[in-house]
């Protein structure tokens, strides 16, 4: 592991004011945001999705990472020059989803586990010719009366922490993505139980395959009532939450958290950051964004394949990065978003 490389890359995606942009949609799910706005689910067509957002002029004012799907690396903007290098010209950071998508965990009913770990080494050494500096891995934990269990939760928190291992011993700064799903009927409090003891496990493997604390990067969902609860929480109550369970469990060595917005929409993700920049309690961490649907969701129904829609699409996206980068310091108003 060279320190030396991987607080390069912490140095360059750590900074106050700035976030990262998620753009490792699979295939599939590419498509599915595609066809929602009637393009069909083509390699040209995922191609020309992601450089709406990469060749927008100003992007890296907000944004010091892109996280690609391995397609993504071997992709060109529209002017001939790789993803990659289109990113790290404007001094932002590609990164590479590594994980192998989500299956059921055998023997614990409801849960699930990510593949993936067999090959990662080798995996990694081909994505840095391409320029790639970081990693990421989502298990993803659904919510229930029973679940995540504790094998789901000691099993994904193990995978978490081997793939963060490998990935700094290549190095690579990993992103660590222990999602916990906003479907379902759950309260807040059935929420907040569930993150807390999943962080809990999550650390605990950490510190168990020795990775370093101060080059990685946390990716949590934030605690949040399923979006079928009869009772949704405010705006207020899912910062206050998530701040108590992230000072809970999060060690302070950690330089950045870095959240997903996990099926809220674009609004609710920008005002629950601000609310935790603005908390009372004084953070040891850098927080900020990690976004996708909420970032480029509004942007990409604007432009809907059509080049003469390029520029609108561009300027909504650059104005969404603008204010989640403004709710990271804190400094988000509702009123901006008129």
């Amino acid at each position: 592991m060279s320190t030396a490389e991987l607080q390069k890359t912490i140095d360059t995606m750590i900074v106050r004011g700035k976030g990262i942009l998620a753009a490792d949609e699979s295939k599939p799910t590419a498509g599915k945001r595609l066809e929602s706005v009637g393009m069909e689910n083509t390699d040209e067509n995922r191609r020309a999705y992601r450089d709406v957002f990469f060749s927008t002029p100003g992007i890296e004012e907000f944004i010091s990472g892109v996280i690609l799907f391995e397609e993504t690396l071997q992709h060109k903007s529209s002017d001939g020059t790789l993803f990659p290098e289109l990113l790290a010209k404007k001094g932002i950071v590609p990164g590479i989803k590594v994980d192998k998508g989500i299956i059921p965990l055998v023997n614990a009913d409801g849960d699930k586990i990510t593949q993936g770990l067999d090959g990662l080494a080798e995996r990694l050494q081909g994505y840095k010719e391409y320029g790639a500096r970081f990693t990421k891995w989502r298990a993803v934990l659904p919510i229930t009366d029973v679940n995540p269990g504790c094998m789901g939760m000691f099993t994904n928190a193990e995978v978490l922490a081997r793939y963060a291992a490998i990935a700094q011993d290549n190095g690579f700064v990993p992103i660590v993505e222990p999602e916990l799903l906003i479907d379902g009927t759950h309260t807040i409090e059935r929420s907040e139980a569930a993150t807390e003891a999943t962080l809990y496990e999550v650390f605990a493997a950490i510190r168990r395959h020795g990775v370093s604390l101060e080059h990685m990067i946390l990716k949590p969902s934030m605690v949040i009532s399923g979006k079928e609860c009869a009772q949704q929480a405010t705006a207020e109550d899912v910062a206050a939450r998530t701040v108590k369970v992230l000072l809970r469990t999060v060690p302070a060595a950690v330089p950045s958290i870095n959240f997903l917005s996990g099926g809220q929409d674009e609004l609710q993700a920008t005002q629950h950051l601000n609310l935790m920049n603005r908390s009372t309690q004084t953070l040891p961490w850098h927080v900020s964004f990690s976004y996708a649907r909420a970032l480029q969701g509004s942007a990409l129904k604007i432009w809907a394949g059509k080049s003469e829609n390029l520029s609108a699409a561009q300027e909504n996206f650059y104005k969404r990065a603008k204010l989640n980068a403004l709710a990271s310091c804190g400094e988000y108003d509702q009123s901006m978003e008129k």
